[in-house]
Order: structure tokens, then C-alpha cells, then sequence
């Protein structure tokens, strides 16, 4: 079964990486028709900024034909342009542009094993992280909203003040919580509360001894002014469980089975059911990987667990444009250790969709029921884009 299941978690990421992927060749001879990789944010924005696109996106897909010189056209995301509408040191720019996928190229059943790692711009592997990424009171901005954890969705009110929102914890998978969250930032300090939302963990009928159980409660942090690369705060639920909710999420209905015993009786496995305060921190290091519009690498100590992972929105890899989130956590006082992985891409769907909108698998990768290690959860998480990227 659980061959099966890793076959198709296999196939899906291999479709859904490959479903806008386009080839091109060595540039040797000048390429007349060719779609322009989204390595450069300021480049995209001006572009669609000069013709008067609002709001613009620097993943837009971006197609040029300079093969007729009388007619000379720019495609932006679908939508056809006289190329003469630009200004001309812009149509320069985008004639000289180094990362061009040759639309006129021949592609044969080969290229897919050897083309492909001409396409890698290793040279784009890694760059330094925006404005925003690196400032310990704008952090929170985020225009990307998930359904099931990941980075909360940030809302600015006024610059350094502001809310978020978010469902899962900052670093769980699918159907691993019922962890929910809103927040009020300013200044770089953070204060909300947190509530149950048992919707989601509803939907597994099996494999649930690992998940995260919580009541209510509240939640402050504060991110050291020096860089947004520390936070360290505080958790606190807001009492113990009752016998009704100990019933309801060890006992009824889809968790019957998420105390699981050895053959003497004493436990072997069972759920966090969330009591009492923690000190929560994390150390992450924002850094723009493979032209990411956010990314981080962090290390991260949430409710008594540690955490070690990676989290990247819209990474790009030879015309495809995906978000990337991988979160290992270990040395929990109750759980087994797991790991996280989500895998969601852009430009499956159309019109404002198009970038809006991205889909994909999301694993939790921990020990079973049975005492092997395998998939604990498998579902497809959504991520929306609101507004601009920063």
C-alpha cells in the first residue's frame, strides 16, 4: 500500500512539475520567438507597469516574437502587445535577456533526459532576499495564504502594523492539526490567539495518533531588530482538556484508534493534546533561492518540538513555477518524529488563476500505526496569492 501510495505521490509531482515545462536550446544563433524565464522580478514588473497592467506580477508568463520586423509582439500572460508600446531601452533589455526558452525549438522524447539540465540556472541557485524579507517589523507581509500550514498570510494596515492569518501551524502538514491562528503585529511584536478548528482533521479516518490537538488560547513573539532573523515568544493554552474533548480526539469517531498500545497495554504511540505555556523561538536565514519571491532556511523550537526545514513561494526551475516547503521535526516529549513535505504549482489554471493559484501534494512522512514508517497523511494543499508579490 504504501508502495502505491509513493508511486503516486511520485507521478502527480512529476505531472504537475512538468505540465508548463518548455525547452530550450543554447542560444548560438539569436532566438526570434522565445518565452522569458521569471528571473527578474524588476524587469517583469516594469514591463507590465509600462502597458499598464495592475496589479503586476514578476511570474507573469512573458512571451516576445521579434521574427517579423514589421510586427513584433509581446505576450503577457495572454494578453498580445505591440512590442513598440515599451520604451526602448526596455524592448532592449527584453531582446538581450539571457534567460529565453526557444518556442521554435524541436523537441523529441530525448530531450527530456538531455536538455533538461542545460535549462538549471545554477547561476540563479541563490541571491539575496528582498527588502521585506530581511526587515524585522514588514516580515509579517505575506501575500500568500495556504490551507494547510506554512507561513501565516499578512496583512499590513499601515506599514509596521498589521494582522495574520493562519491555519495549521507554521510548520505542520495536511491534516495534522487543528491548530488555527490570528495575530496583530506592530512594531515587529506580535500578539493574538489561537483556536480549534477540527474540519481538517476530520477528513482522516486513519493514522491519526500523531497529529497535534489543541483547545484555545493565546500567543505573543517578538522579532529582534536587528535583521528578520530572530523571534523568540511565548504560547500558553488556556486550560486542560475537558473529558469531553479527551473522548472526542482519543476515543469517537475517525480517532477511536489514536492511542495505540503495545502488547502489555502501556502506550505506544498517541496524539499532543496541548496544555500548559511553551517558550517558542526560531532562527531563519531569508535568502532568494532559485529566484523565489520568499524563501528561508530556519531552525525553530514550537510547543516542546523542534523544527528544521526550508520554505520557498514561487521558485522557478526551467519555466515552471512552484512553491517548495520541507519541515522536519524531531525531539518532541509526546510525537514521533516527521517529515513534512508540500509541493504546490503555479500555471495549472487560467486567467487571473493563472498566478494567482497553486496546487499540489502534501505528505507527512512518520511512523504508522503498525510501527513501520510510511505515509501518515497524504491530501493536496492550495496556496492563493492576494494582491502583488513583495
Amino acid at each position: 500500500m504504501e508502495i502505491k501510495k509513493l508511486s503516486l505521490l511520485l507521478l502527480l509531482t512529476f505531472i504537475l512539475l512538468n505540465s508548463n515545462l518548455i525547452f530550450g536550446q543554447e542560444e548560438e544563433e539569436q532566438i526570434l520567438y522565445y518565452q522569458m524565464e521569471p528571473l527578474d522580478d524588476s524587469l517583469f514588473i516594469n514591463i507590465q507597469q509600462q502597458l499598464f497592467i495592475d496589479p503586476p506580477d514578476p511570474k507573469a508568463e512573458i512571451v516576445v516574437d521579434i521574427r517579423n520586423a514589421t510586427d513584433q509582439t509581446i505576450s503577457v500572460k495572454g494578453s498580445l502587445y505591440p512590442l513598440l508600446a515599451l520604451k526602448p531601452e526596455t524592448r532592449a533589455r527584453i531582446t538581450t535577456y539571457p534567460f529565453k526558452l526557444n518556442l521554435e525549438e524541436t523537441i523529441n522524447y530525448g530531450s527530456l533526459f538531455t536538455r533538461v539540465i542545460q535549462k538549471l540556472r545554477f547561476n540563479n541557485l541563490l541571491n539575496p532576499p528582498t527588502v521585506f524579507q530581511i526587515s524585522p517589523t514588514l516580515g509579517y507581509i505575506n501575500p500568500y495564504i495556504q490551507i494547510m500550514g506554512g507561513e501565516r498570510f499578512g496583512i499590513p494596515m499601515k506599514k509596521d502594523v498589521g494582522l495574520s492569518i493562519g491555519f495549521g501551524t507554521p510548520y505542520s502538514g495536511a491534516l495534522e492539526t487543528n491548530f488555527s491562528e490570528v495575530n496583530f503585529h506592530i512594531l515587529g511584536a506580535k500578539v493574538g490567539v489561537f483556536l480549534s478548528v477540527d474540519a481538517m482533521v476530520e477528513l482522516k479516518s486513519s493514522e491519526n495518533h500523531n497529529n497535534l490537538y489543541v483547545t484555545d488560547g493565546i500567543q505573543m513573539s517578538y522579532t529582534v531588530p536587528f535583521g528578520n532573523f530572530f523571534e523568540i515568544g511565548y504560547l500558553s493554552a488556556s486550560g486542560e482538556f475537558s473529558q469531553t474533548f479527551l473522548e472526542k480526539y482519543t476515543k469517537n469517531t475517525v480517532n477511536k484508534n489514536n492511542i495505540v498500545y503495545n502488547p502489555d497495554s502501556t502506550i505506544r504511540f498517541q496524539p499532543y493534546l496541548l496544555e500548559g505555556g511553551f517558550i517558542n523561538w526560531e532562527f531563519r536565514y531569508p535568502v532568494k533561492v532559485m529566484g523565489a519571491l520568499r524563501s528561508k532556511f530556519y531552525v525553530a523550537r514550537f510547543i516542546d518540538e523542534m523544527h528544521a526545514g526550508f520554505a520557498g513561494r514561487e521558485l522557478t526551475l526551467a519555466g515552471s513555477v512552484f512553491d517548495l516547503r520541507m519541515d522536519y521535526m524531531f525531539n518532541s516529549p509526546v510525537r514521533q518524529n516527521q517529515f513534512v513535505m508540500d509541493i504546490s504549482v503555479q500555471k495549472i489554471f487560467d486567467y487571473w488563476a493563472y498566478s494567482s493559484i497553486a496546487i499540489g501534494p502534501s505528505v507527512i512522512i512518520s511512523k504508522l500505526s503498525s510501527g513501520g514508517l510510511g505515509f501518515n497523511s497524504f491530501f493536496v494543499n492550495i496556496r492563493v496569492k492576494v494582491g502583488s508579490s513583495l
